[in-house]
C-alpha cells in the first residue's frame, strides 16, 4: 500500500491500516489471532510481544506503556514529531526515520554496519528538541556531543553523537540507539580524587547539568557506553580514592553495583537517588513529577 504519494489530512492519515503502516517500517507480527496482530513494540525493547494491532477498528494498543490510539497517535511517538512534521514527511522519509527491520529501541546495532560520515556541531530542530525532552541544556550537550550523520543499511541518518576514547560513537536520537566501532568506554580524567561512573552519556550529561556550580576538576567521570566494558574501565577506576556508581536501576546495573561492592570499599553505590526510576536521566525527566501508575487504556 502505497500512503506515501500525496499529503494526506489529519482524518485521512487516521485511516491508514496500521498493519500496512508497520510493514512498510520493517514490522512483521508476531502472531495473529482473528482481528488481533501482536508486534515486539516498535516502541520500545521487550521479549515477549506486547503490543497489539486490532485491525478492525485499526487501533493500536501497547500494553508496557499502557497506552495506544490511532496511527497518527503511534506515528508521533514512534518519530518522535508534532501531527504536522508527520503529515508533512508522511509523502516521503522522515529524516530521523528508524531504521528498517528493528525491533529494539535499546539494542546496538552490530558496529559493521554504522559508517560515521561526519560530525558537526548540534543543530537539527528534532535533536535539540530531543535534548529538551531529557531536560538536557544545549551548552552542555555541545561541550560533550557532536551531531553525527551515519550510514546504515545504504541510508543515511543522523543522531547525537558521544565519542568513547576509542574514536567510535554512541548515537542517540529520539527512537534509535546505536553504536559505531570501535565501541569503548569513555574517560574524562582531570586528576581528581573521585571518579562517578554512569552506564550511559545521558546519564551524565544530565549530572553535569544539575552540578553546573561544581568546579570542573573536581570530579573524574567514567561513562562505560555498556556494562560489559565494566572490567575494562576497573583500571583507571581503582586508582581514585572513591568510585561513585550511579548505573541503571535494571537487574544487569545493580548486579554490577553488587559485584564493584564487593571488590573494594572504594566502591559507593548512589542509585538509591533515584531508586524509583530506571537512571539518573529518567529521574531528572520526572523529577516534581507525581508517581502514578500506568491505567491501560482499553480499544474502542
Amino acid at each position: 500500500m502505497n500512503f506515501r504519494n500525496k499529503r494526506l489530512s489529519v482524518s485521512e492519515a487516521k485511516e491508514i491500516d496500521i498493519v500496512h503502516f508497520l510493514a512498510d517500517l520493517g514490522y512483521e507480527p508476531s502472531k495473529i489471532r482473528n482481528n488481533d496482530y501482536w508486534y515486539f513494540s516498535p516502541l520500545r525493547d521487550e521479549k515477549t510481544p506486547s503490543f497489539k494491532v486490532n485491525r478492525k477498528l485499526n487501533r493500536w494498543y501497547d500494553h508496557g506503556l499502557g497506552k495506544g490510539g490511532n496511527l497518527v497517535d503511534f506515528a508521533i511517538l514512534y518519530h518522535g514529531c508534532t501531527v504536522s512534521e508527520f503529515l508533512q514527511n508522511l509523502s516521503g522519509n522522515l529524516s530521523l526515520q528508524k531504521p528498517p527491520l528493528q525491533q529494539s529501541i535499546t539494542r546496538s546495532e552490530p558496529e559493521n554496519q554504522i559508517k560515521i560520515l561526519g560530525d558537526f556541531i548540534l543543530s537539527s530542530t528534532a535533536l535539540l528538541r530531543y535534548l529538551q525532552q531529557r531536560r538536557i541544556p544545549v551548552d552542555i550537550a555541545d561541550r560533550y556531543c557532536r551531531e553525527v550523520r551515519y550510514e546504515l543499511n545504504g541510508k543515511v541518518y543522523y543522531g547525537i553523537g558521544f565519542k568513547n576514547d576509542l574514536g567510535g560513537f554512541e548515537i542517540r536520537n529520539p527512537y534509535f540507539k546505536a553504536s559505531s566501532s570501535p565501541k569503548g568506554i569513555t574517560t574524562i580524567d582531570n586528576s581528581a580524587g573521585e571518579v562517578i561512573v554512569f552506564e550511559g552519556f545521558t546519564d551524565f550529561l544530565s549530572f553535569k547539568a544539575t552540578h553546573q556550580q561544581e568546579p570542573e576538576d573536581r570530579f573524574d567521570f567514567v561513562v562505560l557506553n555498556s556494562v560489559s566494558f565494566f572490567e575494562t574501565a576497573r583500571p583507571f577506576l581503582e586508582k581514585h580514592d572513591t568510585i561513585r556508581l550511579y548505573l541503571d536501576r535494571d537487574t544487569t546495573g545493580q548486579n554490577c553495583s553488587r559485584y564493584a561492592l564487593s571488590l573494594s570499599s572504594k566502591y559507593k553505590d548512589e542509585s538509591s537517588l533515584y531508586q524509583n526510576h530506571k537512571d539518573f536521566n529518567d529521574w531528572i525527566v520526572n523529577f516534581g513529577k507525581p508517581q502514578r501508575k500506568h491505567q491501560k487504556q482499553k480499544l474502542k
